[in-house]
């Protein structure tokens, strides 16, 4: 973590990205868990966080809520939690379904090279400043 305000942006980037891969974890595991008895599927949640924390400065600039996000990056983690777990439409109380995983799973990877994407972009403008 780096703790200039140059970094702002790549330090909630970072999370998002760790996020990501977490989530990206979760879904794995559900698909090797299709047909595991009573297996409820997990899931990740960064975006309700992030804009939980986003909106505790509502009338201020973005720069400004990404600077305050910084002295709280502790505030951005997430866990995997049990989604729908009373529900399940199948006889063995599984409730994972392949095919929304599998969407689900190409959605994240997305994300996730978005997100990549996002932080190299961050650095590039830094490297332009700097002349090199």
């Amino acid at each position: 973590m780096f703790c200039t305000n140059a970094f702002d942006y790549i330090n909630v980037l970072d999370k998002a990205a760790d996020a990501s891969w977490l989530r990206e974890t979760a879904i794995t595991n559900n698909l090797a868990n299709v047909d595991t008895p009573g297996y409820k599927r997990q899931d990740v949640d960064f975006e309700s966080v992030l804009k939980r924390e986003l909106g505790h400065s509502k009338y201020t600039s973005l720069d400004k809520k990404m600077r305050g996000l910084n002295g709280h990056l502790s505030d951005l983690t997430v866990s995997t939690y049990t989604d729908m777990s009373n529900y399940s439409y199948r006889l063995d109380r599984n409730n994972v379904d392949v095919d929304t995983e599998n969407v689900e799973l190409a959605s994240e990877q997305i994300r996730y090279e978005a997100i990549t994407s996002s932080i190299n972009s961050q650095f590039q403008c830094m490297k332009t400043a700097l002349g090199k």
